[in-house]
């Protein structure tokens, strides 16, 4: 049993609160419930909305049609008449928010007191108790879906699990400037440090100031991280490059959306990829992973900080926004390892040289500082063999071989429930998983949020296997996969 609820609205009229009512109210009831938020760049009007999937069985993305349809304001059933289905039910008319709150948790067999209890820890108590009440009382409908559970589950999204990998792993601060989809970790973490007097959040006023601080923080023996979208990342090369070659820690944190330029400020997209791998001068060495869920986001973070501190090398947690800003239900904890390593105290430069000098032109010494530079690198490629590089899902026989990163996990999960194939989820970019061995002589299937295929092209560098166009399925629209669409993408390209 699977169910969707779209709620839309302006910016400004609240969907966002509806939507985590329902949400938290549907996991304390046992199910499992994934939001994702659809949204444009304005403070106030446009049309904003979510969609909310829930089910009895473990559920990862939305589906293209709705079951329901909230319209906070009169564009919302004009916009998604197209996007439900045939038996869907509309609660529309000129009320506020919490009103349809109500209509929705009688629509949906929801005890009342569960949203009294969640009204309380918001602003204006009384009058969004009255509001409630009288939606509550005014739907007649019921979808008799009634779960109770008692393995209930957290409502997490992405960003609260970098957030959670930062913090567990000893973060002391975090620099940044905003830049959506970055920005919520800016807020999720300067919550965190009303509690916690040890960890600092400090926005500068560009990019550039926030490499440079954080480097300086680093090289004083703080652990720190910096988070931007690809439009600051490019501002932060050059720390990048300084990083590698001075060994200073550096944890970057790099939430993707659609480019060039300024792109779609808030929409999602997997175009950085080649950025993140390929950004600053010279031959310099990065480590790069990649989560498809709040709890490998957590876990990640936490090995990235590890690797950070361990090797002084810069590594990047890449994201999108699609999974910075949706929704999961995690019932599972995160194994979160203790980093003991520490940064020295001393002189750093940015020049090459050897311990102790300014700078050098020996050509001998030239050698000797990319000798050692190469040999970290092996030594860094044969430790992350020891985490988890790719996770296999899936008919493990299957000759057909789904390949993706990143947040199209979710629908790739609950598209291929019943059909005959192999999904690969490569967690580690660089130094790159070693996935040969499963995809060789396979037929091999792409999926990913971008118009170049980016892991297709890493893939026949690193293994030399060409992912035929056909089988590449993209979308670059701004906009996540749908489960139940992707599913007939992949059915039209399995042996």
């Amino acid at each position: 049993m699977i169910t969707q609820i779209l709620i839309g609205g302006k910016a400004g009229q609240g969907p966002n609160i509806v939507t985590q009512l329902v949400g938290e109210a549907l996991i304390e009831k046992g199910f499992y419930v994934f939001y994702s938020r659809d949204y444009q760049s304005l403070i106030r009007g446009g049309h904003n909305f979510n969609i909310l999937t829930f089910s009895d069985e473990k559920v990862l993305s939305n589906k293209s049609k709705s079951d329901i349809l909230v319209c906070l304001d009169e564009e919302t059933a004009k916009i998604h008449k197209k996007d439900l289905e045939k038996t869907a039910i509309i609660l529309n008319g000129a009320h506020e928010n919490m009103f349809f709150a109500g209509m929705l948790f009688k629509l949906l067999c929801l005890d009342f007191s569960l949203l009294e209890n969640a009204l309380k820890k918001l602003k204006n108590f009384e009058d969004n108790l009255k509001q409630a009440k009288e939606g509550y009382k005014l739907e007649t409908r019921t979808c008799k879906i009634i779960l109770n559970k008692e393995n209930k589950g957290n409502f997490l999204n992405g960003t609260q699990g970098i957030a959670e990998g930062a913090v567990k792993s000893g973060l002391d601060i975090y620099y940044a400037y905003p830049m959506t989809p970055a920005t919520p970790l800016l807020f999720e973490l300067a919550q965190k440090e009303v509690k916690d007097n040890k960890l600092k959040v400090v926005e500068l006023e560009n990019e550039i100031s926030v490499v440079i601080a954080a480097l300086g923080s680093s090289a004083c023996g703080k652990r720190v991280m910096v988070g931007t979208s690809g439009g600051g990342f490019d501002l932060m090369t050059e720390g990048l490059s300084m990083a590698d070659q001075a060994e200073i820690p550096l944890v970057i944190y790099l939430a993707s959306r659609p480019g060039p330029g300024t792109g779609v400020a808030t929409y999602t997209s997997q175009g950085d990829l080649n950025l993140a791998l390929g950004a600053g001068h010279g031959e310099l060495f990065r480590i790069v992973a990649c989560p498809g869920d709040p709890l490998e986001a957590e876990e990640l973070t936490n090995q990235i900080f590890l690797l950070s501190q361990k090797y002084k090398v810069p590594c990047i947690i890449l994201n999108d926004k699609h999974l910075a800003e949706s929704f999961y239900t995690i019932k599972e904890q995160a194994k979160i390892l203790d980093i003991k390593d520490k940064t020295e105290l001393k002189r750093y430069n940015s020049y090459e040289t050897q311990e102790g000098e300014i700078a050098t032109e020996d050509a001998l010494i030239i050698k000797k500082g990319f000798d050692l530079r190469l040999k970290k690198q092996a030594e860094v490629e044969k430790f992350c063999r020891t985490f988890k590089q790719y996770k296999i899902y899936g008919k493990n026989n299957s000759k057909n071989i789904i390949v993706s990163y990143g947040s199209p996990k979710g629908a790739i999960l609950d598209a291929i429930k019943d059909l005959d194939c192999k999904f690969i989820q490569v967690l580690y970019l660089s130094p790159f998983a070693d996935i040969e061995k499963e995809i060789n002589g396979k037929n091999i299937i792409l999926i990913e949020n971008s118009s170049t295929a980016q892991l297709a092209n890493l893939i026949r560098e690193k293994t030399g296997i060409k992912i035929e166009d056909k089988n590449k399925i993209l979308r670059y629209d701004g906009r996540p996969f749908f489960s139940d669409e992707l599913k007939e993408e992949i059915k039209r390209r399995l042996k």
